[in-house]
């Protein structure tokens, strides 16, 4: 069993990103922009009446105040500040997830801030305790072996381990910078293949072609990625065929 989860809500005024629509007839858990890298309230309360409409688990994706770099710059901010703006922005999702009669599932980090709660333990714990402070005891998404997913346990939230059909990764288990070459793939047949090592084995082809061990719950495929829609579609269809149920972790 295994879920499908992907960034959605991706917009900002006119401009437009993730097929939201195609999307969501596919994945399982929705992980929504909360507009500090992008979303905007009408694209928020869009994606959530949808989300809601399927049965897709809502989920806030949570991220550094970085609309022009789209959360992926490096950013240095004190503890106590992400811990607010973790929950701000958990706190504008739920607004519109509430309205549309569901409720914000669970927490992921984005971009910059996702790879920097990797091996930093005071940014992970600051997001943990942005978590606590917008209430409830959500579940928290992230990389395998992370602080993150570890601060989440420690804190008495459930850690959800999960993994990355369309990125490259490292023999450590980490993810391929961007800013390096081959670290995205949107080879179809590629994702499909990669979506079915990580569901079925547990394991992934690293970077340097080592065998790479990533127990996952959750299979993050980007909506950003050319054909995301028609990809995703390919993996739940594959999963399927290979006996793998599709559930929401949340």
């Amino acid at each position: 069993m295994i879920d499908l989860n992907a960034d959605l809500g991706e917009g900002f005024g006119r401009w437009s990103l993730t097929d939201d629509d195609a999307l969501l007839s596919v994945v399982t858990s929705a992980n929504v922009a909360c507009g500090f890298h992008a979303g905007d309230p009408s694209v928020m309360r869009r994606v959530c009446d949808l989300a809601a409409e399927r049965g897709v688990r809502i989920g806030a994706q949570v991220s550094y105040r970085d609309l022009a770099g789209f959360g992926r710059r490096a950013m240095d901010v004190p503890g106590d500040e992400l811990a607010a703006e973790t929950a701000y922005q958990i706190g504008a999702l739920r607004v519109f997830a509430e309205a549309a009669g569901a409720e914000v599932a669970y927490v992921k980090p984005h971009g910059a801030l996702y790879n920097r709660t990797v091996h930093d333990a005071e940014q992970a714990a600051a997001v943990v305790a942005g978590v606590q402070l917008a209430g409830g005891r959500l579940p928290v998404l992230g990389l395998p072996g992370s602080h993150l997913l570890a601060a989440a346990e420690e804190a008495g939230l459930t850690g959800v381990p999960e993994a990355f059909a369309d990125r490259a990764y490292t023999p450590h288990g980490t993810l391929v910078p961007r800013r390096e070459a081959n670290s995205v793939i949107s080879d179809g047949d590629t994702v499909v293949r990669r979506a079915l090592e990580f569901a079925v084995k547990g394991s992934v082809e690293a970077m340097d072609g080592t065998t790479v061990e990533v127990a996952a719950r959750s299979l993050c495929l980007h909506g950003d990625t050319p054909g995301a829609a028609r990809i995703a579609a390919r993996v739940r269809e594959a999963l399927r065929t290979a006996g793998v149920g599709v559930e929401a972790f949340a």
